[in-house]
């Protein structure tokens, strides 16, 4: 009974395996016009529980004398977010889902407002899907949306991304 409770009490106490992945990213933020984003994010997890760092940047989109859809100009966005992620422990058919919750910088110029860029606190909750491809390779899809502070152009945006993940 002891030589069962000390085994037990070993696999209960023993430390779970960390493991990294390395993720870059395309995408679009939505708010308040459609453009294209880029990134990357990298980070570390035991089972259930992983931290991340990711930078993310949102080009700037101009209005023009022919566009008849854009109401204002889109300022460019850089995020600099420390997250932190609730992961199903394995795969389920292929795919680990999380979701995210971070906060951290970020960074809005606008070439046509300079006076107004600025540079303040902001917070993100999301989640997304790392699917299995091949290997230690994954498809990694990603929601999230952004509560700036500060005196941002927009409070709220919004980012949905596709990046290869490396698993290592």
């Amino acid at each position: 009974m002891k030589n069962l409770l000390a085994a037990a009490a070993f696999l209960l106490l023993a430390p779970a395996p960390a493991f990294a992945d390395l993720t870059a990213f395309l995408g679009r933020t939505t708010t308040p016009e459609a453009r294209n984003t880029k990134g990357f994010a990298i980070g570390t997890g035991l089972l259930i529980v992983g931290f991340e760092f990711e930078y993310g940047a949102t080009d700037e989109k101009l209005r023009t004398a022919t566009s008849s859809t854009a109401d204002e100009d889109a300022p460019a966005l850089k995020t600099f977010m420390f997250n932190g992620l609730l992961q199903t422990p394995i795969p389920i058919a292929r795919t680990q889902f999380y979701g995210t919750l971070g906060a951290g910088v970020y960074r809005e110029t606008l070439s046509t407002d300079e006076p107004n860029d600025g540079t303040n606190f902001g917070t993100n909750v999301g989640g997304g899907a790392k699917i299995t491809l091949a290997g230690p390779i994954r498809l990694r899809l990603d929601y999230r949306v952004f509560s700036l502070r500060g005196s941002p152009r927009h409070a709220t945006v919004q980012r949905l991304y596709a990046g290869i993940n490396l698993k290592f």
